[in-house]
């Protein structure tokens, strides 16, 4: 059974998205929290979008801890060292790290296959593990800058003739994106570690922003024009975004 539509509530400073599902067979409305899909509401035929919201208010207490055990449960990925060897991704393509000591570091770069960083030789284990850090959060920016204009431009009819601002690649932990009034677009910087279909799904959803400030289901629907298939990169996206997280 397919998700029919999409309402959102407001509970203090919270918004609780969430997907409506419609059975003939049912007698009474259900609500699950599922992992993958949110907040989930199963209702008879004929149930009316506002007193599902209703019934979400009522029960967002209980909504809100089944969130927060689901993200607890979540298995967090090991932290990084950054040493030679390890792994890091950009645009979903996996990239062997190379410390390199240099007595004159310069930037980090794609080199043979290998994401090379250059650090000052001499430095002691954590000194650099932080400058190793330092070179890459800067190689992922700069890729950033470079290709978030280039997604944007490519899906920029998603924003329905809304006027676009800047782009502006930033350090926002837990957000990929946001936007503002003024069709400024944010950026983190670490979606450039994401499949380009993923780095695509975040641009489509801010630009969608543009026309519906909130997840209405006009937004959700403005979202689905523009990319039928969001629901499944939103998904993918959820699972992988633990593990750019550093």
């Amino acid at each position: 059974m397919q998700v029919e539509a999409t309402s959102t509530v407001r509970f203090g400073r919270t918004s609780i998205p969430y997907g409506i599902r419609r059975s003939p067979r049912r007698k009474t409305v259900s609500v699950a929290v599922d992992p993958e899909d949110g907040v989930l509401l199963t209702a008879p035929v004929g149930v009316s979008v506002e007193r599902l919201d209703r019934v979400v208010k009522d029960r967002a207490p209980w909504i809100l801890g089944k969130l927060h055990q689901t993200e607890a449960s979540e298995p967090r990925p090991a932290p990084r060292e950054f040493v030679s060897g390890e792994s890091f991704l950009y645009l979903g393509r996996q990239y062997r790290l190379r410390v390199v000591p240099r007595k004159h570091p310069g930037p980090a770069k794609l080199s043979a296959g290998w994401l090379a960083v250059e650090v000052e030789r001499g430095l002691k284990a954590s000194r650099r593990a932080s400058a190793v850090r330092d070179g890459l959060v800067a190689w992922y920016w700069a890729r950033a800058e470079q290709k978030l204009p280039e997604r944007v431009q490519a899906w920029a009819h998603a924003a329905g003739g809304k006027r676009i601002g800047d782009i502006i690649i930033a350090d926002q932990r837990r957000r990929w994106a946001s936007c503002d009034s003024a069709g400024n677009l944010r950026f983190n910087w670490r979606i450039a570690q994401a499949p380009l279909r993923l780095v695509d799904y975040v641009v489509v959803h801010e630009l969608a922003h543009l026309r519906h400030r909130d997840h209405t289901p006009a937004f959700w629907r403005a979202l689905e024009e523009a990319q039928s298939d969001y629901g499944v990169r939103r998904r993918s996206l959820r699972g992988l975004g633990p593990g750019l997280e550093w």
